[in-house]
């Protein structure tokens, strides 16, 4: 069974359509940096920039109904998330905190409604607005199930193409299937279609597995990748 309490989130790529979503669970005793990894793996994030998860704590302490006056009173407004060898230094009104030393459970107070941001990649500048739905026991469930995808549409990013403009000039292009932005687009990502409305919940389950714990050993441990996790990384772009 699943021994922690499973927390729902719905997570959604802010600023371009149609919408690529994510309703999806997660063990209550992971870390922010697994959240992360997590987020990361469904948005087909291939961990080759830096990344953080932005918390709103004084607008997510209006979510819990024993403290209506929380959000006004609290000094932070925003707890932001990250790996300790990022050079990032927070903004006003922020602070920082390693994320892998921090259980998500100790930073979200448990109430639906929550909200938290991932940041991927700051020149491309990739945002995921993600919410907390609910937090349930499941003694049916095993805890080798988790994490897991409910639901989505939309296939997620491709590394390096611009950010969501660029991310929709090249959906555009593999939607015409002709012209010079196509044929550049072909060469570069070494394929000719590319459905950006795909999703495969099947094999994103099982992604889920394995590549959170490979972004783990790169991101923490400053591990280089063995060659079979890399095969596993570039499989999506296979045909």
């Amino acid at each position: 069974m699943a021994s922690q309490p499973i927390y729902q989130f719905y997570a959604e790529l802010k600023d371009y359509e149609p919408k690529m979503w994510r309703r999806f669970q997660v063990p209550g005793n992971i870390t922010m940096a697994r959240l992360g990894y997590i987020l990361m793996t469904m948005y087909e994030m291939q961990a080759n920039h830096l990344f953080c998860l932005t918390v709103p704590v004084c607008e997510n302490a209006k979510s819990d109904p024993s403290l209506p006056n929380a959000g006004s009173t609290m000094q932070d407004e925003v707890w932001r998330f990250k790996i300790d060898n990022e050079e990032l230094f927070p903004g006003e009104g922020e602070r920082s905190f390693d994320a892998s030393a921090y259980k998500m459970r100790s930073v979200l107070q448990g109430y639906p409604g929550e909200k938290l941001t991932l940041e991927y990649d700051y020149g491309d500048g990739w945002e995921v607005a993600v919410t907390l739905e609910t937090i349930l026991e499941d003694k049916e469930l095993s805890g080798r199930e988790l994490p897991r995808v409910l639901a989505g549409e939309g296939y997620g990013i491709v590394e390096d193409c611009g950010g969501t403009g660029g991310l929709e000039c090249l959906a555009e292009a593999f939607r015409q299937k002709s012209g010079k932005e196509y044929e550049n687009y072909r060469k570069w990502l070494g394929r000719d279609e590319l459905d950006l409305t795909a999703f495969d919940l099947e094999d994103m389950n099982l992604r889920l597995k394995k590549v959170p714990r490979i972004y783990t050993e790169l991101y923490e441990y400053g591990c280089a990748p063995s060659q079979r996790s890399l095969d596993f990384l570039e499989r999506k772009y296979q045909k």
